[in-house]
């Protein structure tokens, strides 16, 4: 009986830590410290931790980034045509 309910509180716990996402949580706030705080504060020790942070709560998107930061932005689409109605009336 004690383990069917410790195994209901581990349940439990894990389905209240994600539902919470403690881990997503941190890891925007890491990257929202990166982002925009740099002109304050700013040292190698202080931004290695939050990329290390941001390294441990989302690794795939942290390394993703990190592979491309110098990739050069996508083309451009073709320039939007706007038609003028007076043409069709013609």
């Amino acid at each position: 009986m004690t383990a069917w309910i410790a195994a209901v509180a581990v349940l439990a716990a894990g389905y209240g830590l994600g539902r919470w996402r403690p881990w997503m949580r941190l890891g925007d706030w890491a990257d929202w410290q990166l982002r925009f705080h740099l002109d304050r504060w700013t040292s190698r020790p202080r931004q290695a931790v939050l990329f290390g942070l941001l390294l441990a709560t989302d690794p795939v998107r942290t390394v993703r980034a990190w592979r491309h930061r110098h990739d050069p932005p996508p083309p451009l689409g073709p320039a939007v045509r706007i038609r003028n109605i007076t043409e069709e009336e013609q």
